[in-house]
């Protein structure tokens, strides 16, 4: 089963979750966590084992309470 089997454009089809953008506020690097916040203000723990050299201000796409990839923020 492919990526494009199982996760739409819109969500996730196995889960219903969508992908949610999150700014990094603090992170727990012995842990691999990092305290995020969307763009409502609603803050979550994130794991962000996947992703290398997360930074506080960096923009994540969040599945699940798992950092799947950065996003580029606009200059």
């Amino acid at each position: 089963m492919t990526g494009a089997d199982t996760c739409g454009s819109e969500h996730c089809i196995t889960c219903g979750d969508d992908g949610v953008p999150m700014q990094v506020l603090r992170i727990d690097r012995v842990r691999g966590l990092a305290l995020c916040e969307d763009e409502n203000g609603t803050r979550a723990t994130v794991e962000i084992a996947l992703i290398e050299a997360v930074e506080p201000r960096d923009m994540l796409l969040v599945h699940a309470g798992t950092a799947l990839t950065r996003l580029e923020t606009p200059a």
